[in-house]
């Protein structure tokens, strides 16, 4: 067999895009992928299932708490949680086989097993039932995403004591739900299963929540989810979870100084600490292949690692684990290796935390920028000064726009609100031109919407909001 010009390790979203565009660019083109369905985490355990549980869960929240104030009278609803989860699983399997059948369109073969790099041009694929073939390719792209990072001394059973994938599939809701990392896992999962009835309490090392997001913004919401019955244990540490007894018994102390250890009782702990970079069995010290200090693929500009011909992208190298970063440095490799000239924005990568309201960010923060001592100017415009806010009772949040002080571009936009992470699309698309606060202020938007809000925070940054 001729060796392909591309094998990609992992579909996920970075991988099947990378193979789909460099096929589209003419290239032979082959993936390995070690589950049964095509995705990765993505697709199978993480961003779309739990989108359709947070979508599932909004709606009957919103049935049994609001509809009456608009004149909607209903009987209260009644939760059917396997149904619930047979929801789920249609949109995971929908999503699957688009994937699968994206690849055969596009003329991507596949391999379904594990893949492992016995040199560079050379994988060997075992699959399921022990038996292994070798692919030899012209260049290798390791897309294999990541894992869930263990807590140190807890054991994680998916039982009791549950993983983002298993928090996706309890088999009933729990009385109480301790949540231990105030990330964006955390907060979307704990926000599911607190609508569908639970006490969700959340622990965090550090003294605030959604560490890496602007300061003002991760306390407002703080508030707003206090509001949604979320209790908050900041600055403390998790030192051990005794699972007998038929309910987990969370030992916290405080992460820094001295102070007395409390025990909190839950009937599922959901452990939510972070994701570390996944190469177990890729046999990369063997080829030559370097990571850095956290394990992750080290890489040039141009996604190459130390070895020639190996390429990595996605959650398995530095920056964010965003699937839509891994999207774009997929294409990017693809086009490089198709001698194009593959690039990705990095300043331009947005990021949403799904919870009602919506959380999305894209640029700077404050911090960051007082950090770089760059001088800047903030334009805030709350949604309760927003026409269509107002009428759908939706006007807890802001908008933020952060511009240079000196040359008016923007250089962060923040927003909380009723699909903060649609509207921040606006702002990644102005950013991406360059465009300055004033660019956004002049650009006509469509009355009523909340994108209005984007427009008068870009007024507010020259002190000219209209609506406040």
């Amino acid at each position: 067999m001729m060796p392909y010009d591309l094998v990609v390790i992992g579909t996920g979203p970075g991988g099947y895009v990378c193979a789909i565009r460099a096929a589209q660019l003419g290239l032979r083109v082959a993936v390995v992928e070690k589950r049964s369905t095509f995705g990765g985490t993505c697709l199978n355990v993480g961003c779309m299932p739990s989108k359709a549980l947070l979508h599932a869960s909004e709606l009957f929240a919103d049935a049994r708490d609001h509809f009456a104030g608009m004149g909607i009278g209903v009987p209260s609803p009644s939760l059917d949680l396997p149904k619930m989860m047979s929801f789920k699983q249609q949109g995971i399997d929908g999503n699957t086989k688009g994937v699968e059948f994206l690849l055969k369109k596009n003329k991507v073969d596949t391999f379904q097993g594990t893949g492992r790099i016995a040199a560079a041009g050379r994988i060997e694929v075992t699959a399921a039932d022990g038996s292994t073939k070798e692919v030899e390719a012209k260049a290798i792209c390791i897309a294999t995403g990541s894992e869930v990072s263990p807590l140190r001394g807890v054991t994680i059973d998916e039982k009791m004591v549950v993983s983002s994938t298993g928090a996706l599939s309890l088999e009933k809701v729990p009385g109480k739900l301790v949540v231990v990392g105030a990330g964006v896992i955390g907060l979307e999962l704990g926000s599911v299963w607190r609508r569908l009835g639970a006490e969700v309490t959340v622990v965090e090392y550090l003294d605030r929540i959604l560490p890496g997001l602007d300061g003002e913004v991760a306390k407002q919401f703080q508030r707003i989810l206090g509001r949604q019955g979320f209790a908050f244990k900041l600055g403390s540490k998790v030192t051990g979870i005794d699972t007998g007894g038929g309910a987990a018994k969370v030992t916290i102390e405080p992460a820094q100084g001295e102070g007395g250890a409390t025990v909190l009782e839950a009937d599922i702990v959901l452990v939510a600490t972070g994701r570390y970079a996944y190469t177990e069995g890729l046999g990369l010290e063997a080829a030559g292949v370097r990571t850095d200090g956290r394990g992750r693929v080290e890489i040039d500009g141009h996604f190459a690692t130390s070895v020639p011909g190996i390429y990595a992208i996605g959650d398995v190298v530095a920056g964010p684990m965003l699937a839509h970063k891994a999207e774009d440095e997929g294409m990017a490799l693809a086009e490089i290796l198709a001698g194009k000239a593959g690039h990705v924005n990095y300043d331009v990568i947005p990021s949403v935390v799904y919870t009602s309201p919506e959380v999305a960010a894209v640029g700077r923060s404050e911090e960051e920028l007082k950090e770089a001592g760059t001088a800047y100017k903030v334009g805030k415009f709350p949604f309760t000064a927003n026409g269509r806010a107002k009428v759908n009772k939706t006007t807890d949040g802001f908008v933020k726009i952060l511009a240079d002080a000196a040359t008016d571009r923007v250089l962060g936009v923040h927003i909380i609100g009723a699909d903060a992470g649609g509207i921040i699309a606006e702002a990644a698309v102005a950013m991406e031109f360059g465009a300055s606060a004033e660019d956004m202020a002049r650009t006509c938007h469509a009355h009523p919407t909340l994108n209005e809000a984007v427009k008068e925070a870009a007024l507010a940054v020259d002190n000219r909001a209209i609506h406040m």
